[in-house]
């Protein structure tokens, strides 16, 4: 009786001991229970690691695209979403402006998709961050801001323009974009349609809207309109591409070759 129980014993040992040693398979049942490493958890930041600033979304825009299909709306709320979002300060020297991002209540347009193509376009090298005289931040619209980038339907566009002392209206109705006092407003019917100049050139839509966010808000850092300095050549941002080339080429930043791009002041 004792041999029997000690016998018994020592068998339990082995197999024991044997099922330790063997290595877990993978795809095996144990290998699904066992946890490998510690799980990811989406759109959260530990306590301990501070918040990174999220990168600029890439133009999702297919290349080729001229304008986008559909009726535009042409008046929305008259009420603005503000984007939430803080980004970097772009650029290593100069004086620096803080912006905020803002998108009309029924415009259809989503507040956060404007800012991120906002930022693709002014935290890049080629824009006017690029130039050593401006440093370049986007602040959430709770902080204090040296200026606004709006989306605005073309009848909210044409009447802040106009009390700002702009009038964008073509053939009656409110065409251009615009820039007045501490305001970028870009008008949504370009901002989906683009212009004449850049359909003729078969030159995307977003080419256009990185030349229209670069325009206006050169405006606002002190740029005023300019001609064309070669004729065939590439247009500095400061010309009025949304209505005529001056005989150059459409080209949407204020900088090439890392280089300012400009033309004789109009």
């Amino acid at each position: 009786m004792v041999l029997a129980a000690t016998l018994l014993l020592l068998a339990t040992i082995a197999i024991s001991s044997r099922w330790r040693a063997e290595p877990v398979q993978p795809g095996s049942p144990a290998a699904a229970a066992e946890p490998l490493e510690e799980p990811s958890v989406s759109g959260t930041t530990r306590p301990s690691e501070p918040a990174e600033p999220s990168e600029p979304a890439e133009e999702t825009l297919a290349e080729g695209v001229l304008q986008l299909a559909g009726k535009v709306p042409s008046k929305g709320s008259g009420d603005f979403t503000f984007s939430s979002e803080r980004g970097p300060v772009a650029g290593s020297k100069g004086t620096l402006r803080r912006f905020k991002v803002a998108v009309e209540k029924g415009s259809g347009e989503d507040v956060a998709d404007f800012t991120e193509r906002v930022r693709a376009v002014l935290e890049d090298e080629r824009s006017w961050a690029g130039s050593g005289k401006f440093r370049l931040q986007l602040v959430a619209g709770s902080d204090k801001a040296d200026f606004t980038i709006y989306l605005a339907t073309r009848v909210t566009a044409g009447r802040m323009c106009e009390r700002g002392g702009t009038d964008i209206r073509i053939g009656g109705v409110p065409f251009t974009s615009c820039r007045t006092s501490g305001k970028a407003i870009i008008n949504l019917d370009r901002w989906r349609k683009s212009s004449t100049p850049y359909l003729a050139a078969k030159a995307g839509l977003a080419e256009y809207r990185q030349y229209v966010i670069n325009h206006e808000v050169g405006h606002e850092l002190g740029h005023r309109h300019e001609g064309c300095p070669e004729a065939g050549g590439p247009a500095p941002v400061m010309v009025q591409q949304t209505l005529t080339l001056r005989g150059c080429t459409p080209y949407s930043w204020p900088r090439r070759n890392d280089k300012n791009l400009a033309g004789p002041r109009l």
